[in-house]
């Protein structure tokens, strides 16, 4: 809540600072303020209801500071803006907060229609609110006291809105005129201001050219499908009209599968009877060509996810009719069990596609990687990529070629083996190279020279394998340009590695000398010992040696053998003889 106070004061300071343009009219930055209040309340993330909950709370602060309250709490007056109100800007963004409230609430509930399809008909109710509120504020925007500039801004926003609903009603001739009418505006807006707003402009144009284009592909328009797929690569069409595009292509895709029967790899014919694989088959090529294509890495990655998702989901559904093919085979119990059937090769060149595409992303990433290690650092606080991060890509790459050694009805293919063992090689010699390189930074010269040999051993080995099996490096990094590379940083290390050691060997050697006294008796002295930061510092002789002590005396008792005692004959009483009487008493006690 205390965020969304500093928010409004600091687009209010800015409404305020605009409330009067050149002319001297009322004016509202209406695109500039949504697309800031969308980014700081949710939709960076896609969270529409927090982005509804903050046009709610706005409105409501809106209101209680303009006066303009519907009512009291037992009691609600409805109220509207007329164009005779129109004294200050934040009546026009009144209205403004509630067509975006409405706006947010239908593509909240377009996000939960994916499995709810009953709250699609909400969706629409909310869509045509918002886009009611749309036409309100562009009515009041035709006042005289209004400047240009929000006028046509508000004629652009009623249009956008407008577009979108009958974009969901799939009345795609209304909702391209209503989208060029739209882009139309925002063009001309962007050529007549700032570069700062006129970049605000050109990002609302490239949101709508593929909805656009979606139209016109709808209303008969062939040639919409290229640029609609040139736009996939470029990263346009995000939000709800990514989800179209995908659903297009594959619609797409769908129609030409009728026609393909089979496919051949590694010099077996395989018939294509699931149609899944089919229009994933068919789409291989444009996706790869797509990835090639395109220089963005965030866009290249995305790409490589989409790829690997529907490859898995392909596999998927392979893999269940794999499970229904040997069931039949159990009841048959006939036929050939040796040789591999063609749905299980049909699997085994979809897993490789897979691997492939595997290994394919994880080198993209190790070579953006690369580009950032030679960077210098601009900021030392940020934590920039270090060679561990490629020691784990080039692991996840070797653990994939390894998967692809042992794929079935490839076992006796030499070439195949002979290919995926000499990939094996080369991405152990990058991996080899990067761990070098973290012994490096830790000054573990002699570790790092060990690995760099081991780096060229590689490298060596993979040219002289590489003379009959020429086809199999184009798609290969560079081995000859690691073979420099480590060559260059063998030099450096050497070099790294005497200076090191001259700068031991610079240090006084009254302070070098190596003494076995333990610090907790030199204290009193300086001297630098390397020693105190290693594995075993001297700090204390353990087991301590014995000292002297004095011992505790020992008394014996000699004098008893010289002494006298006196006699004790009269103070010892004599028994006396009583006879058979004096025993009975004895007995019995009377004596006593």
């Amino acid at each position: 809540m205390a965020a969304d106070k500093q928010n409004d004061t600091k687009v209010s300071s800015l409404d305020e600072n605009k409330n009067k343009s050149a002319d001297g009219g009322i004016g509202l930055e209406i695109l500039q303020i949504i697309k800031e209040s969308q980014q700081q309340h949710g939709l960076r993330h896609g969270d529409y209801q927090r982005y509804r909950g903050y046009c709610s709370r706005r409105l409501r602060r809106l209101r209680k500071t303009l006066g303009f309250k519907m009512g009291n709490r037992h009691k609600f007056i409805g109220k509207k803006i007329t164009v005779e109100m129109i004294s200050d800007s934040r009546y026009l963004l009144l209205v403004l907060m509630e067509a975006e409230r409405a706006w947010s609430y239908a593509m909240q509930l377009k996000q939960e229609a994916n499995t709810e399809p009953r709250k699609r008909f909400h969706l629409m109710a909310r869509l045509r609110k918002a886009a009611k509120h749309s036409e309100r504020l562009e009515k009041l925007c035709e006042s005289p006291r209004v400047d240009a500039k929000t006028k046509l801004e508000a004629q652009a926003y009623t249009a956008y809105l407008t577009g979108m609903v009958e974009f969901e009603l799939q009345e795609w001739k209304l909702a391209m005129e209503a989208f060029n009418k739209c882009k139309t505006i925002y063009e001309k807006l962007a050529s007549a201001f700032t570069e700062e707003l006129a970049v605000l402009y050109r990002q609302r144009v490239d949101e709508i050219s593929p909805n656009i284009r979606y139209c016109a592909y709808n209303i008969g328009d062939q040639n919409a499908i290229n640029d609609l797929m040139q736009m996939r690569l470029t990263g346009g069409g995000g939000g709800m009209m990514a989800e179209k595009l995908e659903a297009l292509i594959t619609q797409a895709r769908t129609k030409q599968a009728a026609t393909m029967s089979e496919v051949e790899w590694r010099g077996r014919s395989v018939p294509v009877k699931i149609d899944k694989a089919r229009v994933f088959l068919l789409g291989l090529a444009d996706n790869e060509a797509a990835i090639a294509q395109t220089a963005n890495e965030e866009t290249k990655e995305h790409l490589y996810e989409t790829l690997l998702a529907e490859c898995r989901d392909t596999i998927q559904a392979v893999r269940e009719e794999l499970k229904s093919e040997a069931k039949q085979r159990e009841r048959s119990s006939d036929g050939d069990s040796g040789k591999v059937s063609n749905l299980q090769f049909l699997h085994s060149y979809l897993t490789y596609i897979k691997l492939c595409t595997l290994v394919k992303r994880n080198e993209s990433m190790a070579h953006t990687l690369q580009a950032k290690l030679k960077e210098p650092e601009a900021d030392e606080d940020k934590r920039g990529p270090r060679p561990q991060d490629l020691i784990r890509l080039y692991d996840i790459i070797l653990q994939s070629l390894a998967e692809l050694s042992t794929l079935q009805g490839l076992e006796d293919d030499h070439t195949f083996q002979k290919e995926v063992s000499l990939k094996t090689l080369v991405y152990k010699a990058y991996r080899c190279f990067f761990i070098a390189q973290s012994y490096v930074l830790v000054k573990k010269w002699s570790e790092a020279l060990v690995l760099y040999e081991r780096v060229l051993k590689y490298a060596m080995e993979v040219q002289s394998k590489a003379k009959s099996l020429n086809n199999s490096l184009k798609d290969l990094p560079d081995v000859q340009e690691l073979i420099a590379e480590v060559n260059a940083e063998k030099y450096s290390l050497q070099a790294a590695a005497i200076l090191d050691t001259e700068e031991t060997a610079e240090v006084p050697a009254k302070q070098q000398v190596k003494d076995n006294t333990p610090l907790c008796n030199r204290l009193e002295t300086f001297r630098l010992d390397p020693a105190l930061v290693g594995k075993q510092p001297n700090l204390v002789q353990f087991p301590p040696d014995f000292q002297p002590i004095p011992c505790k005396p020992l008394f014996f008792d000699l004098a008893l053998n010289h002494v006298a005692f006196p006699p004790l004959d009269d103070k010892v009483e004599q028994k006396g003889k009583g006879g058979l009487t004096g025993y009975i008493k004895g007995i019995f006690g009377f004596g006593s």
